[in-house]
């Protein structure tokens, strides 16, 4: 089974519930880092934990989402090897898969429908990074 890591504040917290058993549908094991409801919480209390298992190869991929996916993109991307990448729609899932190898999805949920949400996020895991020219431009990104 593939694993996969999910985490949001309160904004984001509905969908993060509503992307798990539709991942887990699609085969996923998800591990959920949290906010548990919809109380107010602070994003890098949950994209902090997320990114660590991210980059020490725990888990292969993340999905993080927030109300605009800007506080925890900026969170997760502080950790060396997350490439986190802000989708709002499909194409740009795509983009930072082939040409940036993201291994974390940030989702904005106050802009994207429940629906987009998932066509992001199924174009987002199933995409394969194409290497090539841009296998030496993401070796450049870590510190």
């Amino acid at each position: 089974m593939k694993q996969l890591a999910i985490g949001s504040d309160h904004a984001g917290f509905a969908y993060k519930e509503m992307l798990k058993p539709w991942l887990a549908e699609l085969g996923y094991e998800v591990r959920d880092f949290g906010t548990h409801s919809t109380d107010s919480a602070d994003y890098p209390d949950f994209a902090h934990p997320l990114a660590a298992a991210v980059a020490s190869g725990e888990l292969p991929q993340g999905i993080l989402v927030c109300g605009s996916a800007n506080g925890v993109c900026i969170t997760a991307n502080k950790h060396a090897g997350v490439r986190a990448a802000i989708a709002w729609l499909p194409e740009l899932a795509e983009l930072a898969r082939q040409h940036n190898n993201a291994n974390v999805l940030c989702l904005p949920a106050r802009f994207v429908s429940e629906e987009q949400a998932r066509q992001i996020t199924e174009l987002f895991l199933n995409t394969a990074f194409e290497g090539g020219r841009h296998q030496n431009r993401v070796g450049k990104i870590d510190c």
